[in-house]
């Protein structure tokens, strides 16, 4: 099977940015909406929204695969789909550089490993903590639990709202895309599909 490239690999750092270079780049747009970067309320803040990027996008800096290479074998013949439902899931578009608000469903069939149930969460956190579309964010996460699982079959849906569409543009307050991927069994057979579909629609107590 084929898989989409996942781009997993951080981007190479052809050219250094440091922390004070950045600052300075935010103490610039300050000044272009209006603001005056020495005023008392707004003199540290390049340095908070360095710090807050880092934190936003610390995905560049991990490795998918590595994390999820600790496996266990010893599922006493445990074959059926494992579910893991309405992990919370915060990134950000990378037309706008808006926030994208929403929950992630995962679920993998397991070939003759088995993975920590939170090792599939902090590969929703890995690819979230990039800058993202939406479709390629819920390929990479199952390509990836795919290839380093070498799982049976993989799904992933991600509810979501963008704020480029919510407090900008368009702005409909409302609205949220759904974006669904199946691998393997998930995608060769509809049982494995509707099985996976109900059981996150079921709804929390």
């Amino acid at each position: 099977m084929k898989l989409v490239k996942d781009n997993d690999k951080s981007p190479s750092k052809k050219v250094e940015v440091t922390d004070k270079q950045a600052e300075e780049a935010f103490r610039i747009i300050l000044k272009w909406i209006g603001e005056d970067p020495k005023r008392e309320g707004l003199i540290d803040t390049p340095k908070r929204v360095i710090k807050a990027f880092k934190e936003y996008f610390k995905g560049y800096h991990q490795d998918a695969h590595a994390d999820l290479s600790k496996t266990f074998g010893d599922v006493e013949g445990y074959d059926d789909m494992v579910v893991e439902k309405n992990i919370t899931l915060e990134s950000h578009c990378e037309h706008h550089m808006a926030p994208i608000i929403g929950v992630a469903h995962v679920a993998y069939i397991p070939g003759k490993k088995v993975v920590g149930l939170s090792k599939l969460a902090r590969t929703v956190e890995i690819f979230s903590k990039r800058l993202q579309t939406q479709e390629r964010l819920t390929m990479q996460i199952a390509n990836t639990l795919m290839q380093s699982l070498d799982a049976k079959g993989v799904a992933v849906t991600i509810d979501a709202a963008h704020q480029c569409m919510t407090m900008r543009g368009i702005k409909k307050e409302q609205a949220s895309t759904v974006t669904n991927y199946y691998l393997g069994q998930f995608k060769e057979d509809l049982s494995y599909q509707n099985r996976y579909l109900r059981f996150i629609s079921i709804a929390k107590d």
